[in-house]
Order: structure tokens, then C-alpha cells, then sequence
């Protein structure tokens, strides 16, 4: 485990490094908490707060932390390229301090040194960032030979998605772990069906189902499960109530396990008898745009001709502009990742990019269903990791 930690932040800070050379950025400061995670390949180690700051100069890859992560950090770090700071002062200080010695051998007056900042950083930190930076910005002084250095004048260049661009194409570690995630969402598939009866809440089946995650592998939700019966279903973000399942109507379960910081998502309508008429056709239309994705799949193609591949299936069967959201979206230490399957993502897809594929009908006042699969794009095509049916299923 050591060693596959050691070569994977290796391996992601050089390619943030070559990304930047190729940006014209010198140095990269990030605050993100799941790029940090990324990028360290660290285990077990950060949590939800936004208590860390990762700089990454040509020389060094210094992760600022305090005190109720030292330890862990520490021993996450060991043999790896990453540094630990732990010294009760603010990111941007340290971040300032780190590039001002990373500018040392610069000659130019001033010297310029160029710093990637992410655009969802708060504006209180970019502040604090500039009077950091402005603080170095004064008069020349005698290095430590003796030798004039020049003041830094340091550019602070905003990105966007620059580390969750390179997050993009997953590795075969990362490929793993999500499928042992799957894995476990497969298992309480398996078991939500069997549970499932008219009667119970919606409420009720997903208190159920996210135990069974959690009691079967899982170290947290990816996400907070949904559960929508009957007209609720045509809400594609709907939030479990107390609305009863009743015979007749169809049920949405969306939800996903996260394992070794890794997440799994999936979605199956299950019927609660066997469906005729209007929902038997939609059924049939959404599996058949489902599959045709899938099995279309592959490097070369944008996401938004597979989205669009899609919307014509589901027009072909008679349900054309009843989906309203993009076809699928990357996953890994997040839910929603890149790329995306949709119109806007014009964009050749890649092996390694990893994405759902979850055709949607939704009839307000009527029912909604929705069938998701997610998988990761191959040299040959598109691998599902997701090995629940897709027949109906029939309760």
C-alpha cells in the first residue's frame, strides 16, 4: 500500500508539474480538498473541512496542514514526494514563503514568478494571498552569498478546473476501487429488492438501503440516496418523504456507496407490478437508449454526440424532450466529475475517463424512471462496471 502511494503521488505531481510548463506556471497552489487528496494519494487522511493548502513548485510539493491532521498526514507522506508542514501559520504565508524560495535562483529584475490558483477559491483567501505576496515585495536585499536578489514580483493566475481537468483519466488503482465500490452497491440492489413492498414509505426503503451500504463495505454514501415513487419519480433529484409505495407505480433508486475514498453510482426503476400501456413503452425506450450508449462508447466520440444519441432513441420511442438533463457525468473521489456526457462537451472522450450513463423520462404528475449505469472508457470500448440487471424488476 506504501509503495502504491509512493508511486502515485509521484506520478500526479509530475503530471501537475508538466501541466503547468506547459500553462507557463510556476507553481501551483491548491485548496480543494479532494484535487489535495488527489494529488497526494493519501488514505484515510482528510475529511470534509477545508483546513489544508497543497503548493507545488518545480522542487518541492509541501502540503500545509495543523494540528489534528499532523500525524496522519505525516504517516501518509512517509517515503512519498510529499512534505509536511504543520506550523501554525496561514496557508497563504506558507505558500508565500515556499515560492519566494522557489524564486531564489531567478535572475530577472524584478523577478516574475507566475502562481496557478483555483478559481473557486474564496475571495477572503485570495486576499490573503496578495497581501502574503505583497509583503515580499519591497526593496532589493543581499542574499545569503552575499549576491544582490532581485524583489519577486509574484502573478497570481487564476484557472479553472486546471487539477480536476488532470483527474479526468483515471488509473487502474483508481478504476479498482471504484469497482469494489460498485460492487457494494450491486449487493444492496440485490437486497433493497427483496426488502421492498407496497406500503412502505420512501423514507423507509432509504434508511434501509444506505444501512446496508454501510454494513456491507462501504465508508460512506457517495451521496444521499434517492427514493421516489409514483409522480415523485418525475422530480430526477427528488428528496425521500414520507409518500407510501402503492401497487401500480414505478420507484426510482438512485444511491451510491464511496469505498477507499472512491465513489459508485447507479439508478434502477423497479416496478411495483408489471407495467403496461405508457410505462412499458417508457421502459423499453430508456433501455434501449441506455444500451445503445453503451455499447457506443469509446475514445474519439464527444460527449455531446453520446447525449445526443440518447435524446433520439428516446424520441424514436415516443418520449423526445422528456429527459432535460445531461445523459452522464464523470465520477471518482466525487460524484460529479469530468467529463460529461451533455451538449455542452464537445470534447474527444479518452481511456481512462470514467462516466455514467443515465437516460431519464420524467412525466410530471405521472411517473419518472431512470436506468444508470457508469463504466470506464477503454482502447476497445466502454467496460460497465455496473452488473445489476437491466430487466425489469418486478416486485
Amino acid at each position: 500500500m506504501a509503495k502504491a502511494a509512493e508511486s502515485a503521488s509521484s506520478a500526479r505531481i509530475a503530471r501537475l508539474r508538466a501541466a503547468c510548463a506547459e500553462a507557463g506556471i510556476d507553481a501551483f497552489y491548491v485548496r480543494g480538498t479532494s484535487n489535495i487528496a488527489w494529488l497526494t494519494a493519501f488514505d484515510g487522511v482528510f475529511d470534509d473541512e477545508a483546513a489544508h493548502a497543497l503548493i507545488v513548485t518545480p522542487g518541492r510539493a509541501v502540503l500545509h496542514t495543523d494540528s489534528r491532521y499532523t500525524l496522519a498526514c505525516e504517516a501518509a507522506a512517509r517515503n512519498t514526494v510529499i512534505e509536511v508542514d504543520a506550523a501554525r501559520r496561514a496557508h497563504a504565508d506558507v505558500a508565500a514563503e515556499i515560492v519566494r524560495d522557489a524564486a531564489d535562483g531567478l535572475s530577472a529584475e524584478p523577478r516574475r514568478f507566475v502562481l496557478g490558483i483555483e478559481d473557486d477559491m474564496t475571495l477572503a483567501e485570495f486576499r490573503r494571498l496578495e497581501c502574503a505576496f505583497a509583503a515580499g515585495e519591497g526593496a532589493p536585499k543581499d542574499g545569503a552569498d552575499g549576491a544582490f536578489v532581485a524583489p519577486l514580483r509574484a502573478e497570481m493566475r487564476e484557472t479553472s478546473g486546471f487539477v480536476f481537468g488532470l483527474r479526468a483519466v483515471k488509473d487502474a488503482a483508481e478504476v479498482e476501487r471504484m469497482k469494489a465500490a460498485q460492487a457494494i452497491t450491486d449487493a444492496a440492489f440485490a437486497h433493497i429488492v427483496a426488502f421492498m413492498r407496497p406500503g412502505m414509505t420512501e423514507r423507509a426503503v432509504q434508511i434501509e438501503l444506505e444501512d446496508f451500504m454501510r454494513r456491507h463495505g462501504a465508508d460512506d454514501l457517495a451521496f444521499s440516496s434517492i427514493v421516489a415513487t409514483g409522480a415523485n419519480g418525475a422530480s430526477p433529484h427528488a428528496i425521500p418523504g414520507d409518500t407510501v409505495l402503492e401497487a401500480g407505480q414505478c420507484v426510482v433508486l438512485d444511491f451510491g456507496a464511496k469505498a477507499r475514498g472512491y465513489c459508485s453510482d447507479m439508478t434502477r426503476t423497479v416496478f411495483l407490478g408489471t407495467p403496461e400501456g405508457k410505462m412499458l413503452r417508457a421502459w423499453e425506450a430508456l433501455r434501449a437508449a441506455n444500451e445503445a450508449v453503451e455499447a457506443a462508447l469509446r475514445p474519439g466520440v464527444t460527449g455531446a454526440e453520446m447525449h445526443q444519441l440518447a435524446e433520439d432513441i428516446l424520441e424514436e420511442g415516443g418520449f423526445g424532450g422528456c429527459m432535460g438533463h445531461g445523459l452522464g457525468h464523470g465520477v471518482g473521489m466525487d460524484i460529479h466529475e469530468e467529463p460529461v456526457l451533455s451538449p455542452r462537451n464537445g470534447r474527444l472522450l479518452a481511456p481512462g475517463n470514467v462516466v455514467t450513463v443515465e437516460p431519464g423520462i420524467y412525466l410530471p404528475g405521472e411517473f419518472g424512471m431512470r436506468l444508470e449505469d457508469f463504466g470506464v472508457v477503454t482502447e476497445e470500448g466502454f467496460e460497465v462496471f455496473t452488473k445489476s440487471t437491466h430487466e425489469a424488476v418486478i416486485i
